[in-house]
């Protein structure tokens, strides 16, 4: 498993300070990781490497990038997203950051996805063939940097207080498309577990039962497409 070089990740071009109208959603604890089989790398995943994972003494419930890859693809294919008003990092298990450009087109296979994310970790961005734009990047940590200054981030978790997501959106936040106030939450791009992410200002729970990383950004694209009226 290769390590990544620190001074080789690209500085974003972008400050915490900005302060635009948008959600910004953290997908916290993804698991990316590649490994060499034979001559060429690989995603790492439970799959396909089961025997490797088991060698080196690591749970295989673990190694799910797929996670990542739905709720990726629940965040870019949102009305949300088409209308300029998302933005989408990737913090992972090892503490990389990645940036999305929110006009990427996203590999609907997992196989595509997997091939994108070992060259992603090995050339550290991504660009569009025919702009040149760059599409994917691994940017420098940590994600405070990258987070507006004095906004609430806020995880959704099943160890907090239950509430209404749509009330809460609703009482929060109905004045905020007019007052350029970024909004954040983090979701867990994880299988199961309970994470406690040093940055997180406070914790909610939006339903009585566990649902997927790709389930928990639907309901929060929707909430916020009723609230600024995205159709």
């Amino acid at each position: 498993m290769d390590p990544i070089n620190p001074d080789k990740i690209i500085k974003a071009d972008f400050t915490k300070n900005e302060r635009q109208t948008r959600l910004i959603v953290i997908l916290e604890e993804a698991f990316l990781e590649t490994v060499q089989v034979k001559e060429k790398y690989q995603l790492l995943n439970s799959d396909d490497h089961h025997d490797i994972l088991a060698k080196n003494k690591r749970k295989s419930d673990e190694a799910r990038p797929d996670i990542l890859h739905q709720t990726i693809l629940s965040l870019v294919d949102s009305p949300l997203n088409k209308a300029g008003l998302l933005q989408i990092f990737i913090r992972t298990k090892l503490n990389q950051i990645i940036y999305i450009n929110p006009a990427i087109k996203f590999p609907r296979t997992y196989k595509r996805f997997a091939g994108l994310m070992v060259q992603l970790l090995h050339k550290h961005i991504i660009r569009a063939a025919d702009t040149g734009d760059v599409l994917l990047r691994l940017i420098k940590g940590p994600i405070t940097r990258h987070i507006p200054l004095n906004i609430d981030t806020i995880m959704l978790s099943r160890d907090a207080e239950m509430v209404d997501f749509q009330d809460y959106v609703l009482e929060n936040y109905s004045n905020d498309l007019n007052s350029n106030t970024p909004i954040c939450f983090v979701i867990g791009a994880v299988a199961h577990g309970h994470l406690n992410p040093d940055y997180v200002s406070k914790k909610i729970a939006i339903s009585q039962y566990p649902l997927s990383a790709a389930s928990v950004a639907a309901r929060v694209c929707l909430s916020f497409e009723r609230l600024w009226a995205v159709k």
